[in-house]
């Protein structure tokens, strides 16, 4: 499973990644509208520059060595403007224009852009070129100062955006979080029905109703499979109980024929292996409807031990080795019968494959539980945990062992392991 993401957090990464391409994009946008306001009014300013200069010259008389002093004190003054005299005899129209020229203001002589406005104006008869220029700000200043004020802005918008959609999303959110909570607690072996919190968000309450339905079919049919599977236990049991009664009670007779008696063992094997069948299928059932929900804290050398115990008498009759390494202690949180149906499944079916005089050992480190007996080849992992499934020809086997083991493990989210090394099987249990 990958990465999992909050779902609060998915707008506000699709509105940071939106926010950050619409304000990148703004910036030069922002510099061409600045620029282009900035130089329509420079024009602007040239233009009435210009047309008060030209009304102060023509309305006065002023002898050409009276301009070319002006001229000399305006390049002193003010180098933007100047007026120079020419020889056309036509007035030609007012023209704009652009030139890259060394700023006097400027202590470096470094080139800057300059917007100028050139008009003719005729004084006392003779034709004169009027020109204003006016520099133009860097375009790279204006855009880097945008662009500061763009992220501080972006900035800003994105703070406003995590506080108040944590400040909404903690009152609007709420129920949301409550229902989780309360599904977390449902226990369908214990509940009837879930205590959902009541909304004013429609989306929520459509929720809460689905949840609802949902909840009340799924402890409908828990109680109708729970009955059916005690009932048909019982149903089953009673017959193949008597059976065996009265088998034992034809066994007994002492009229009994050596080839009557083969045909009553031979009908008694099977009449046995169905009463197992039918009490691990029980349990089978009752694991997966959550029946065993309680808990305590146990310890798993002490159930070792005590199912140790039930199965000497078939270590001794097939000569086995059993070794044990575990510490003197080690706590679970389980529950009781399961734990030890667990560890009794385990020392069954490591008995049952172990051929005569061969080893068992059993060991517990770093959480670990380990189950490994000899044998011969490796047995088929992938199906190994399905249910009937038989690692051998043994018919007394229910085939239910190892999928009871598996089931138990999932219920509390152990993980169980087979691997075949030096020719025993291994069984782990990590808790």
């Amino acid at each position: 499973m990958g990465n999992m993401t909050k779902l609060l957090h998915k707008p506000l990464k699709a509105f940071a990644v939106y926010a950050l391409i619409i304000l990148a994009v703004s910036i030069p946008v922002y510099v061409l509208v600045v620029d282009y306001i900035w130089i329509n009014e420079l024009d602007e300013n040239n233009w009435l520059t210009l047309q008060h200069i030209k009304q102060r010259l023509q309305s006065k008389a002023f002898s050409n060595d009276e301009i070319e002093n002006l001229n000399r004190i305006w390049g002193e003054l003010h180098p933007g403007v100047s007026i120079l005299k020419i020889e056309t005899k036509s007035i030609q129209q007012d023209s704009i224009y652009e030139i890259v020229r060394a700023n006097v203001y400027d202590l470096d002589d470094e080139e800057d852009r300059f917007r100028g406005l050139a008009s003719y104006v005729e004084i006392n008869g003779t034709p004169y070129l009027l020109a204003i220029e006016t520099n133009i700000e860097e375009s790279d200043e204006t855009f880097l100062a945008i662009a500061v004020v763009t992220f501080l802005f972006f900035v800003v918008l994105i703070t406003g955006f995590i506080l108040l959609n944590r400040r909404i999303a903690t009152k609007t959110w709420k129920p949301f979080y409550q229902t989780l909570e309360a599904l977390h607690s449902f226990e369908l072996s214990k509940d009837n029905t879930i205590d959902l919190p009541v909304t004013d968000i429609s989306e929520f309450k459509e929720l809460h109703q689905s949840l609802e339905q949902l909840v009340n079919n799924n402890v409908a049919t828990y109680q109708l499979q729970k009955a059916f599977t005690e009932n048909a236990s019982h149903e089953l049991q009673t017959p193949i109980a008597l059976l065996k009664s009265k088998l034992d009670l034809l066994l007994q007779e002492k009229d009994v024929t050596p080839e009557r008696s083969e045909i009553l063992n031979a009908i008694e094997a099977p009449l046995s292996r169905l009463s197992r069948i039918n009490k691990n299928l029980l349990v089978l059932a009752k694991v997966e409807n959550q029946q065993y929900s309680e808990k305590e804290q146990l310890d798993v050398i002490a159930f070792i031990g005590e199912t140790q115990s039930l199965f000497e008498d078939y270590i001794t009759d097939k000569a086995l080795i059993l070794q044990s390494k575990t510490p003197p202690t080690f706590i679970v949180s389980a529950n009781a019968f399961l734990l030890e149906t667990l560890l009794h499944n385990l020392f069954s079916n490591a008995i049952r494959h172990t051929p005569i005089r061969g080893s068992i050992n059993l060991s517990l480190e770093n959480k670990t539980l380990s189950f490994s007996n000899s044998g011969n080849t490796a047995l088929d992992a992938q199906h190994l945990f399905e249910r009937f499934f038989s690692a051998s020809k043994d018919k007394v086997s229910s085939g239910l062992g190892l999928a009871i083991i598996k089931e138990i493990t999932t219920k509390y989210n152990w993980q169980i392991t087979y691997r075949f090394e030096n020719e025993f099987h291994i069984f782990s249990i990590t808790f």
